[in-house]
């Protein structure tokens, strides 16, 4: 078994073909998508043709699941961008993906936990700031999930965590958004550090390699900046925040 994760494209369809690309370079053909696919100041009604014609096995994120369920005014930015921007077939789509999903019999995805869209899985944040989630933390966020090998996103951060009895739980990174603030539960940073786009090549249930790749971030900085997003071109650029 030899296949890619990506996850968190974020409407960023620049980013995506290139990964797709370097996907394909490898010969590589199955791919699996962990959500957060169309919210951004970027190319959000591109990347949905983009992806449904792929066919990909995917699940909703976080922002699907507010686009399909938030009234417009609550929105965030990134998400009244978006609905805006995209078709009413593209959100019949959106709602025929599932929350999580098993493959393979022994591959489970979901976007943040099992549980919940919005948890990091393998992160802890403070008051003092992000950290990696201990072993009794990622383990009490498992529960309940028996795959032996667990993919999530949400945290646009490539982390892995093997848990004392053998599963293991890989966050690709994300593929078009390389940081962001957030103030919840205490106000902090998730940044990749670098502009790259990410994502993961897993083989067999323990195997797995972290790719960056190179694609036109200027370009898609300057998309957000048109669409008065400044705070995202930074992002773009420099993988922080």
């Amino acid at each position: 078994m030899k296949f890619a994760a990506i996850a968190d494209v974020h409407g960023n369809l620049l980013a995506l073909d290139a990964v797709l690309a370097d996907i394909a370079r490898r010969g590589i053909s199955r791919i699996v998508n962990l959500g957060d696919l169309l919210s951004g100041p970027l190319w959000p009604a591109e990347t949905a043709d983009r992806l449904r014609a792929l066919n990909l096995p995917t699940i909703r994120g976080n922002h699907e699941r507010q686009l399909l369920t938030l009234p417009r005014e609550e929105m965030g930015l990134s998400d009244q961008y978006t609905i805006n921007a995209i078709s009413n077939d593209h959100v019949a789509w959106l709602t025929t993906l599932p929350v999580t999903l098993a493959l393979y019999d022994d591959v489970f995805l979901c976007h943040g936990t099992p549980q919940d869209d919005l948890t990091y899985f393998l992160e802890e944040v403070t008051e003092e700031g992000v950290r990696a989630a201990s072993l009794e933390t990622v383990t009490a966020r498992a529960i309940g999930c028996d795959a032996p090998l667990i993919l999530c996103g949400h945290t646009h951060i490539a982390r892995q965590f093997r848990l004392d009895d053998g599963r293991f739980i890989v966050n690709p990174g994300s593929v078009g958004l390389p940081a962001y603030s957030d103030d919840a539960p205490y106000p902090h940073a998730m940044e990749a550090g670098t502009p790259h786009a990410r994502y993961a090549i897993i083989t067999g249930l323990t195997g797995v390699e972290h790719i960056l790749v190179d694609y036109d971030w200027e370009a898609a900085a300057c998309q957000a900046a048109r669409h008065h997003r400044l705070d995202w071109a930074t992002a773009l650029k420099t993988g922080r925040v």
